[in-house]
C-alpha cells in the first residue's frame, strides 16, 4: 500500500468530516432537537453560499468574515420561517407531511430564485489561501480544507457550550424533553422553538461559506448533502451535538477511502450505508440525544 496516498486520504477524510459537521449542525438542532424535518435546510446551506460570493467579489470580504456578518441576517429568516411554519402547520396539527411538502416546496423556491438571479453556472470565491497548501511530510493539506475544518470545529464547540451551559440552551434541549416542566419554569415552549430555529439557520450562513471555499457551487448542488446530513444525525444521534461532530468524521473518513481506493463514484452510498446500519442496530445513533 502507498503510504503517501493512504495518509492523504486520512488527511482529506477528517477535514471533510470537520466540513460535514458544519453542514449537519444546524438540522442536527432543528430535527434532533425540535423534531422538524427541515429537508430545506441544504438550500439555506446554498444561499448561504451566493450571498458569501456577492459579499467576497463585491467588497473583497474573506469568505469566513463574510459567512459571519450574514449569520444573524438567517437568524432574523429562520425565525420567521418558524413563525410560518408554526401558525400553518404546527399549531394546527398538520406539521407531518404537511410540514415535510412546505419544506420541499421552500427548498424548490429557493433554488429558482437564485438559478434566476445567477443562473446555472458555478461560482467560485476568492482568497489569499485558496489554492495554496502546507506540505507536511508525505501529506500535503489545502487551506481551502484546512481553514473550513477549523472554523466547523469552532463552530460546533460555540454551539455545544451554548446548549449545555446557558439556560437558553439548556431549554432548547428540553422543548423536545419535558415542555411542561419548561412551561413551569417560565418558559414559553414556542418563542424557545423560535430561536433554536433560527439558530440552526444562522450556521448555514458559514456552512455556506465553507462550502463555496472548498469548491464551486450551483444552485442545486445542496441536493447532494441531503442524504449525508441526515446519516449523520442519526448515525451520531439526535440532537448530540459531539454525536454529530464524530459522525461526520466518521463518514467523512469513510467517503475518502472510498473514493481513493474504490472510485468517487461510489463516495455517496457510504452515507446511505451508514444510515441502513445504524437504523438497523443502534437507533438510537452513537451519543443518543443530549
Amino acid at each position: 500500500m502507498d503510504a503517501s496516498l493512504f495518509l492523504n486520504a486520512i488527511a482529506a477524510g477528517i477535514l471533510l468530516g470537520g466540513f460535514y459537521a458544519a453542514v449537519a449542525l444546524g438540522l442536527s438542532i432543528v430535527f434532533g432537537q425540535l423534531d422538524i424535518v427541515n429537508i430545506a435546510h441544504p438550500a439555506f446551506i446554498v444561499a448561504g453560499s451566493y450571498l458569501v460570493f456577492a459579499l467576497n467579489g463585491g467588497f473583497g470580504l474573506d469568505p469566513v468574515i463574510a459567512g459571519i456578518l450574514l449569520m444573524p441576517i438567517f437568524f432574523a429568516v429562520g425565525v420567521l420561517v418558524y413563525r410560518v411554519y408554526y401558525a400553518a402547520f404546527e399549531r394546527t396539527g398538520r406539521e407531518s407531511l404537511a410540514g415535510l411538502a412546505f419544506f420541499f416546496g421552500l427548498m424548490f423556491v429557493i433554488e429558482v430564485l437564485f438559478i434566476i438571479f445567477y443562473g446555472v453556472d458555478y461560482r467560485l470565491v476568492e482568497a489569499d489561501y485558496i489554492g495554496k497548501q502546507i506540505e507536511i511530510g508525505l501529506v500535503g493539506i489545502p487551506w481551502r480544507m484546512l481553514v473550513p475544518f477549523c472554523a466547523a470545529l469552532v463552530m460546533t464547540g460555540a454551539i455545544y457550550l451554548f446548549l449545555s451551559r446557558t439556560f437558553l440552551g439548556r431549554a432548547i434541549l428540553a422543548v423536545s424533553q419535558d415542555r411542561l416542566a419548561l412551561q413551569l419554569m417560565g418558559a414559553d415552549p414556542v418563542k424557545i422553538k423560535q430561536i433554536a430555529f433560527g439558530i440552526g439557520i444562522a450556521t448555514a450562513a458559514l456552512a455556506g461559506a465553507l462550502l463555496i471555499m472548498i469548491g464551486p457551487v450551483e444552485p442545486t448542488i445542496g441536493r447532494l448533502y441531503i442524504g449525508r446530513i441526515f446519516a449523520i444525525i442519526v448515525l451520531g444521534g439526535m440532537g448530540s451535538i459531539p454525536g454529530t461532530l464524530v459522525a461526520a468524521l466518521i463518514i467523512g473518513l469513510s467517503e475518502s477511502i472510498v473514493t481513493t481506493y474504490i472510485g468517487p463514484s461510489w463516495a455517496p452510498t457510504v452515507a446511505f450505508g451508514f444510515l441502513l446500519i445504524t437504523l438497523a442496530v443502534r437507533p438510537q445513533g452513537l451519543f443518543g440525544r443530549l
